[in-house]
């Protein structure tokens, strides 16, 4: 006896504007509490639910130690009144940990075993470093010497985006007018109000300190755009960088995401609930999968995802109206282009993560947040979400708007 899989529908979606690590809007705010407020927005865009019915809630995070741990998807859905009746669990698949953590709520309902389900992603990399404060690899990966493909594991992921651009022969000046690309979509985005129609303004609390009495002042400012892209940019500009990860390398800060704090959650609700709630879908769940490739040349992952996604959601590429591929660097995004043929004026329509930055864990969240909204804005049928993974893996997941 077969039993076919259930309908996944997004009802509704929110993230935080996306801020500049160690520098930026949100450098002092907690990672809980970036997610709360993701979570509260959800709930607030579909008032008519019964909260108690959530099942689970599933949030990814790349880093989750320091102010991220604690199973940091439980604390922050009490953190946003959430019923206690609500459970929650945090995932990791490092930069797909986001995207995971929707395709693993979305199999829940899949399966019939919930109704509803809150997924979504967070990371801030203020307060949490890339690798975490205490990385430890494992010694058995140097066993065969530093020429083994496992040591690769350790690579610095700007050193595997060196390979890959010497593999595909990405050049420099392709590498830059990506970059530069990727800043002008997203000016335009949020000139256009489209960039942020995802987001919900955060209100930051600062104190500071007054010198002529000693007092503390205490003033709010609200963050209602993202803070990555740079109207002062140009391709002039982004030819004097130097290579940061290899001598005579091709990958700059300016060609490379940006280092970030955000978070992103989704409401995921079966057929059933749609109805139970009279709630009005932005997009159905079609399809999710993943793919391991060498981990010297992790930022090609989804060339090995893509099609895998594809032929789970039952459409073509050339069905794909909009594709949301995180710039890890734009090496990988090239190589990426080029050898699954993508049609680049889909790919990134808002800009990616060069101009808009890369919260590791809740990137893939926030990009299936904006996905859904944009196919919405703008009435286009199918679109993906799809991101290399450190370590050597790929993701893809596909949507599409109902």
């Amino acid at each position: 006896m077969t039993t076919s899989l259930k309908d996944v529908y997004i009802v509704a979606a929110c993230r935080t504007p996306v801020g500049k690590a160690g520098r930026g809007v949100f450098r002092n705010v907690r990672s809980d509490d970036l997610l709360a407020h993701c979570l509260r927005g959800v709930i607030e865009q579909a008032p008519g639910i019964d909260a108690e019915r959530i099942e689970d809630t599933v949030i990814g995070c790349a880093m989750p130690e320091a102010s991220q741990g604690m199973n940091i998807a439980r604390v922050a859905l009490l953190n946003a009144g959430l019923p206690q009746q609500v459970s929650g669990q945090t995932v990791n698949r490092f930069c797909a940990s986001g995207l995971q953590a929707i395709a693993t709520a979305a199999q829940r309902i899949q399966l019939g075993s919930a109704d509803l389900m809150l997924a979504g992603g967070v990371e801030s990399m203020s307060q949490v470093p890339m690798i975490g404060f205490h990385p430890s690899f494992s010694p058995k990966l140097f066993a065969n010497g530093f020429h083994s493909e496992e040591v690769a594991v350790a690579f610095g992921m700007g050193l595997t985006a060196e390979r890959v651009a010497e593999r595909w022969q990405v050049s420099r000046e392709d590498q830059d007018a990506f970059a530069y690309r990727s800043h002008q979509r997203a000016l335009a985005a949020l000139k256009s109000g489209e960039l942020m129609a995802s987001a919900r303004p955060y209100e930051v609390e600062q104190r500071l300190p007054m010198l002529a009495d000693g007092s503390i002042a205490t003033r709010s400012i609200e963050v209602s755009a993202d803070e990555g892209p740079r109207a002062d940019t140009s391709l002039e500009a982004l030819a004097k960088l130097r290579p940061v990860f290899a001598q005579g390398g091709s990958v700059t800060a300016g060609n490379s995401s940006q280092t970030s704090d955000g978070a992103a959650a989704l409401l995921l609700a079966s057929e059933q609930a749609v109805k139970d709630y009279q709630l009005t879908p932005l997009a159905r769940f079609s399809g999710f999968s993943v793919a391991g490739v060498a981990p010297e040349i992790m930022g090609i992952g989804p060339i090995a995802a893509v099609p895998k996604a594809l032929q789970q959601a039952g459409i073509s590429q050339q069905q794909l109206d909009w594709i949301e591929l995180n710039e890890a660097f734009a090496a990988q995004s090239l190589a990426v282009i080029r050898e699954l043929d993508f049609d680049q004026d889909k790919v990134n329509p808002f800009g990616g993560a060069i101009a808009l930055g890369h919260p590791l864990g809740a990137t893939g969240a926030i990009r299936a947040a904006m996905l859904v909204h944009g196919l919405k804005q703008r009435k286009l049928k199918h679109g993906m979400v799809t991101m290399c993974i450190g370590t050597g893996m790929g993701a893809a997941g596909i949507f599409e708007a109902v």
